[in-house]
């Protein structure tokens, strides 16, 4: 009985978000923040249908978010064109490894100083919160591969990257607590294994799994004129649990690993297609089911002029980012609503004053101390300090480390807080981000006229 009600909130939600989605887009709100306000209407400050037990679903949920996080990342990957070596993927280096350091030891700072909790449980929900949301965050990413907005690249790769990034983090906080602080010499082991080989084990092996595989799958396909009618979600699947048990295997990041993996890929298909400034996507699109109509009918439009390469990547780049985007939202809108569900059992109203710290103080503060340059200018410093987004990947942290060795009275604080400030971050940057949105796409029309 209880699937079949879970199965009916889900089902409800959806169908609610589908005949609404014509006035949500022109409203100054995101699906998230509907998706929380069901949540809570449908739990027990509301009609009070379901339940959900945090530590007894805490092994399955910690399952159910890494994967959520796990399509995100390679999607976001995928549209990330640019070479590595471009000058605007400073910003994202910045803002996943600086930027997310000085916010993990500012909210530390704050949570013990300000709030009196323990060094362990600050470090603990800091490196639970500094990390920008690569589900939530989609709407302050790039549009598409073609996009190379400064604020939306840099955004979208440090969703990408500061991820993964955060993990050791985590895990320092928890041998941190495990071990009644310095003692013993867990910190070296933490530093080799966890920093020095892990970050870039993940890495590396993503990026040269999905380079690799991306390009002997357009060889084959060219080879075998194949170029339309492969089932390339497939091959999404594929590519994501491959270079997630890679990396993993020898001790590496899969996060990390599977958002390199989706920046592989995209760098294959952009050797493939003669680095053409226009992604292939754009060029060879595919009608609908065309996997069951003859190759000849299977694009829309006129493709005479498009070499086989453009074909092939085209139809598998298009296909892979369509299924992986229908994933992470239907992840996204299950997993809020959950989170809307629980917020009342949890609240902690010391969020309050955490989430305006956070989101207007310490990530703002650790954006403007950066030395970009001319990179990006002041009001995309001051965008970029703001869309913090909290979500999915922080829930998921959460999650590990109760399955990892949180308990007691620290357990209990740290689930209150970071999901009450999650919440938070929901609600306050879901009813900021469009309207904000739009002021910065005006001026940036005004500033190409000018």
């Amino acid at each position: 009985m209880t699937f079949i009600l879970w199965l009916a909130v889900l089902g409800a939600v959806l169908l609610t978000l589908a005949l609404t989605s014509s006035y949500l887009r022109w409203m100054p709100v995101t699906t998230s923040a509907v998706c929380l306000l069901l949540g809570v209407g449908i739990g027990p400050l509301g009609v009070d249908l379901l339940h959900l037990d945090i530590k007894d679903s805490a092994r399955w949920m910690e399952h159910l978010t890494e994967v959520a996080v796990l399509f995100s990342l390679f999607v976001s990957g995928l549209k990330l064109r640019l070479p590595l070596k471009h000058r605007t993927w400073r910003i994202a280096f910045g803002m996943a490894g600086p930027v997310m350091l000085l916010t993990i030891l500012g909210t530390g700072l704050a949570l013990h100083y300000l709030f009196d909790l323990s060094w362990g449980v600050s470090l603990l929900v800091g490196a639970i919160l500094a990390p920008t949301d690569p589900v939530l965050a989609g709407l302050v990413q790039v549009n598409n591969a073609q996009d190379y907005d400064a604020l939306r690249f840099g955004l979208s790769g440090e969703a990408g990257l500061n991820d993964g990034t955060a993990f050791p983090f985590v895990i320092f906080a928890l041998l941190f607590m495990q071990h009644g602080g310095f003692d013993g010499d867990w910190l070296g082991g933490w530093v080799l294994k966890n920093l020095l080989w892990a970050v870039p084990a993940g890495l590396l092996t993503g990026y040269w799994m999905g380079r690799g595989i991306g390009r002997m799958t357009l060889w084959m396909r060219i080879t075998n004129a194949d170029s339309t009618l492969s089932p390339n979600d497939y091959l999404t699947l594929a590519l994501i649990a491959l270079a997630y048990v890679a990396a993993e295997a020898i001790g590496g990041y899969g996060f990390l690993s599977v958002f390199a993996a989706g920046l592989g890929l995209r760098q294959a298909e952009f050797k493939s297609t003669g680095m053409s400034k226009t992604p292939s996507e754009h060029l060879a699109l595919p009608v609908v089911g065309h996997l069951e109509v003859a190759p000849e009918n299977a694009l829309q439009g006129d493709t005479t002029q498009l070499a086989d390469e453009q074909i092939a990547a085209g139809v598998m780049m298009g296909d892979m980012l369509s299924f992986g985007s229908l994933v992470e939202r239907s992840m996204e809108v299950f997993l809020v609503t959950l989170l809307g569900i629980v917020l009342v059992s949890h609240w902690d109203w010391r969020a309050l004053g955490v989430a305006a710290l956070l989101f207007c103080v310490i990530r703002p503060a650790s954006v403007l101390a950066m030395p970009w340059g001319s990179l990006i200018d002041r009001q995309q410093r001051g965008l970029m300090g703001w869309f913090g987004i909290k979500g999915i990947g922080s829930i998921y942290y959460l999650f590990y480390a109760l399955n990892h060795g949180l308990i007691g009275t620290s357990s209990a604080v740290a689930v209150n807080l970071t999901l009450s400030v999650i919440a938070l971050s929901i609600v306050v940057h879901g009813l900021s981000t469009q309207p904000m949105l739009a002021w910065y796409e005006r001026r940036a029309q005004v500033k190409g006229q000018s």
